[in-house]
């Protein structure tokens, strides 16, 4: 049997990020049916510019200062930002986090 590609605890992430734009978009975000690691912020989800702010607060609020989407944003180019998964972003807080813990321990 193959390794799961999306680590459990990833798939908390995207779970809590899933929380996260519901908070910030609203419930019909719901009507686009389930969020998965291969959802687009753009294409899928069409979050506006104000609304991956409000995101990006709500991640700092949970997950602490080093999770920055919109640091994250500034490192690629156009094509990769509306290209943008809800899994990259659930990846990338787990490594940010996986760092932040082996260095607090």
């Amino acid at each position: 049997m193959a390794a799961d590609p999306f680590p459990e605890r990833t798939g908390a992430i995207l779970a809590e990020i899933t929380d996260m734009l519901v908070s910030v978009v609203g419930d019909e975000l719901l009507v686009v049916g389930e969020i998965t690691p291969a959802t687009t912020f753009n294409d899928d989800l069409a979050l506006e510019s104000i609304e991956f702010v409000a995101l990006a607060e709500l991640l700092q609020q949970r997950y602490g200062s080093s999770v920055d989407l919109l640091g994250l944003l500034a490192e690629k180019d156009i094509d990769q930002i509306l290209a943008m998964t809800v899994g990259e972003l659930a990846a990338h807080i787990d490594r940010v986090t996986a760092a932040d813990q082996a260095c607090a321990g």
